[in-house]
């Protein structure tokens, strides 16, 4: 039997896996792989990205948009430092994420050679699978652990190769672990069914809060709603779970969320947590009995006490817990709450209608939401942008893909790529902010290289503005948040992209309709007002610490800085 190349093996393997595509950039300690990639690049594509941040967060963002591995490589030293953040969002997201890292010649190990790092203590907190590659021989088998590791533990799986060993001939007789990983159903138990049927059954304010965990399953999340009568509030990352129209629908909750949510939470009597490990505990009821339901036995009761918990997949578990309560007949709580988020819609919808000028982001989001298809996939930024995206866009069955948990900006126009390549067919924007966007913008060249027409909008505020908001609620005067302005437009064209610069209502639906239709990416730089995201709900922390910062600036400086006071407060009262 002909020898191969323990390079070979990796690519053949990772073929079999099911790897379409390869996030990264060559060097010196990765190109005997880059070589193997280059013969079989037919079947797996390599891309070149111009910063290997962007090669990981591709990656994730492939994971959290299939649900399949994501893949990035690198060289050693620098390269793999480039990595990092990348693959913190992945780990952070429950991302299956492979990162292969390449090191100095295997000879030179531990020498303190030119760019050796010590990569296993650098990946060591990142990675659910973290090894070192000693021989060729032994570089399969570790290649299927290390998938097999990212999609069990849903993180980071990581191998560092010197580069010599890919071009080592595998001696032995290829007998391999295999190549396969089988998910099975986690069912819940019959006690913890009853123990919560009977919480649900006795409540007379249920309240859910969704995670991303129901995304297979919300069919059955909108049939337990409709038995139980509960209304829907949903986490971040869960954006799309529900359809933004629905009427048990009462949005998002947090900083970036709704009043109707907030204030449903203030008032049930039940939470009913389903998917998700909610992080921010002041906007969660106190003392107020609460079901858990999740896949992971150490996510139940970890951010919040709970009175029953479901191990359980969430397609099996809100099955079988619809089953097991009864049809409830008061559902004066539930109207109370749509009515209200009626009422809260309307406020939305005014805000997004009413042509200003300049424009403010809340009505270039209304925009865009005419443009696109109903399938169309939006990676979204960090920042203000993720608050107008996550309350003022209405989702029918788009995707939605962003860095929940790490919030790292510049994960927008990475995702779009990611996007574009794995659903060619669908359309892919990514919404940024002018600061997210800067941190990433020279990959923009690398949707133009692959000829990806994907589209950037760019809510161009010059500002830093979540932080600037961040800081006049703890009571500061603003530092350090003005940002340059670029013209993105022209920006686009040098790259080779179509650059479309909008300043007004009447540029908009046009720049869309262009963008969407074009052959090549695009960037549409909208001129935008500095408009504060207000919470849903207006607290007395963040009103007195808003309180303090005009105080602050008006002794100091003698400016008075005060927001629309019609808004804000009907988000106070």
């Amino acid at each position: 039997m002909p020898q191969r190349t323990a390079g070979k093996e990796v690519t053949a393997l990772l073929e079999e896996w099911g790897v379409k595509h390869i996030y990264g950039m060559p060097g010196d300690s990765i190109n005997e792989l880059i070589e193997e990639l280059r013969h079989e690049s037919s079947r797996i594509q390599f891309i070149q990205t111009r910063h290997e941040e962007v090669a990981a967060l591709s990656a994730a963002a492939d994971a959290k948009l299939t649900g399949k591995l994501g893949v990035c490589l690198s060289i050693a030293g620098p390269g793999a430092v480039h990595l990092l953040n990348g693959l913190y969002d992945a780990k952070a997201d429950g991302a299956p994420v492979l990162a292969i890292a390449g090191q100095v010649a295997s000879t030179e190990v531990g020498r303190d050679a030119f760019q050796e790092i010590k990569l296993e203590r650098m990946f060591d907190d990142v990675a659910v699978f973290n090894q070192q590659v000693q021989t060729a021989e032994a570089l399969p088998d570790l290649l299927n652990q290390a998938i097999k590791a990212a999609y069990t533990h849903k993180g980071v799986a990581v191998l560092t190769v010197s580069d010599d060993l890919f071009s080592q001939k595998i001696k032995r007789k290829p007998i391999y672990t295999s190549p396969l990983y089988v998910e099975g159903e986690v069912l819940p138990k019959k006690d913890q069914l009853l123990k919560a049927a009977q919480l649900i059954n006795n409540a007379k304010k249920p309240v859910i809060l969704a995670g991303k965990g129901l995304r297979k399953a919300k069919e059955e999340l909108l049939s337990f709603a409709e038995k139980a009568a509960a209304p829907i509030v949903i986490t971040l990352p869960a954006k799309g779970v529900v359809p933004d129209r629905h009427p048990y629908f009462l949005g998002n909750l947090g900083q970036i969320g709704t009043k109707p949510a907030y204030e449903a939470m203030e008032e049930c009597d039940l939470l009913i947590m389903l998917g998700t490990s909610f992080p921010y505990r002041d906007y969660l009821p106190e003392d107020t009995p609460a079901i858990q339901l999740d896949i992971k036995p150490d996510q139940i009761g970890k951010r919040y006490p709970v009175e029953v918990g479901i191990v359980s997949d969430s397609k099996n578990g809100l099955h079988e817990l619809t089953s097991y309560i009864e049809y409830k007949e008061q559902r004066g709580f539930l109207e109370a709450c749509t009515e209200h988020m009626m009422k809260w819609r309307e406020e939305m919808d005014k805000e997004k209608s009413v042509a200003t000028s300049p424009l403010k982001p809340q009505q270039v989001i209304a925009r865009l939401e005419e443009a696109v298809e109903d399938d169309a996939i939006f990676s979204v930024d960090v920042g203000n942008v993720t608050v107008w995206m996550a309350r003022h866009c209405e989702m029918k069955k788009q995707d939605f893909i962003i860095s929940s948990w790490l919030a790292t900006m510049g994960c927008g126009l990475p995702g779009a790529i990611s996007a574009k390549l794995n659903e060619p067919n669908r359309q892919a924007i990514a919404v940024c902010g002018d600061g997210g966007f800067t941190m990433v913008m020279q990959d923009f060249v690398t949707a133009v290289k692959y000829k990806l027409p994907i589209v950037v909008v760019i809510l161009n505020n010059n500002n830093l503005g979540m932080i600037e908001y961040e800081q006049q609620v703890k009571g500061n005067i603003n530092y350090g948040i003005e940002l340059e302005d670029i013209d993105f437009a022209k920006f686009a064209e040098a790259c080779g992209g179509q650059g479309i610069s909008v300043s007004s209502h009447e540029e908009l639906a046009p720049a869309f309709d262009q963008a969407l239709q074009a052959d090549k990416p695009v960037i549409i730089d909208v001129a935008v007002t500095n408009e504060p995201p207000l919470p849903g709900k207006i607290t007395y922390t963040q009103a007195a610490g808003f309180s303090k910062y005009l105080l602050k600036k008006f002794f100091e400086k003698g400016e008075m800085d005060i927001p629309p006071l019609k808004k804000s407060l009907k988000r106070f009262f």
